[in-house]
């Protein structure tokens, strides 16, 4: 019997979870999206643009695939006012959404906070103190994980908040971007990859 190394297992097993990783975007189309709504979702340099359409209403891009539990990784840069969000376990009737929204926003706004959409309403705010880990008009790096009943985000590096909800456990749904309604909006959205757990 041939035993292997332990840094040859070690990257053997580092490999394996990599090539989990799903990326969401290919930069080129939105494929494997959906769009709910009017307002504007298009391809710029890459990346993916969300903006306010003519009509200034919510607007969802949803993933085609259900996700249960996951890691959550992209990258976004607010233009003019960010207001936006990150939904998991999502379901889209039209652009009524019911599921969890992890919040993207201008600064002072809880970015990184839990948001359920037509129930609860906020689940968890971050400590104000962590708004300066948002770069307004910079490109910023966030990170979700969800695993059964439990959500922690990070924002460039900062943890933001961890909440347990029985609520939450028993969700299902796709993942969605958010537009908000008000007009005005512009923010741009690379690197979104997904880790299943």
């Amino acid at each position: 019997m041939k035993h292997i190394s332990i840094p040859l297992l070690f990257l053997l097993t580092t490999a394996s979870i990599s090539a989990q990783k799903i990326s969401l975007f290919n930069g080129k189309d939105l494929s494997g999206w959906n769009i709910h709504g009017t307002e504007l979702w298009y391809i710029e340099d890459s990346l993916l643009v969300c903006e306010s359409g003519p009509e200034e209403k919510y607007g969802y891009l949803s993933t085609e695939n259900f996700y249960d539990d996951f890691i959550f990784t992209l990258e976004f840069k607010q233009e003019a006012n960010g207001n936006s969000g990150v939904f998991f376990r999502s379901i889209l009737e039209g652009t009524k959404i019911s599921g969890w929204q992890v919040e993207v926003a201008p600064p002072g706004n809880d970015t990184g906070g839990i948001y359920e959409s037509y129930g609860r309403g906020w689940l968890i705010k971050p400590d104000p103190k962590k708004d300066k880990a948002l770069k307004m008009g910079d490109w910023n790096q966030m990170k979700i994980k969800v695993v059964g009943d439990k959500v922690t985000t990070w924002l460039n590096g900062t943890k933001m908040i961890s909440l347990t909800d029985e609520k939450i456990g028993s969700g299902k749904g796709s993942l969605a971007l958010q537009i908000h309604s008000g007009g005005g909006i512009k923010v741009k959205w690379r690197n979104l990859k997904l880790q299943p757990l």
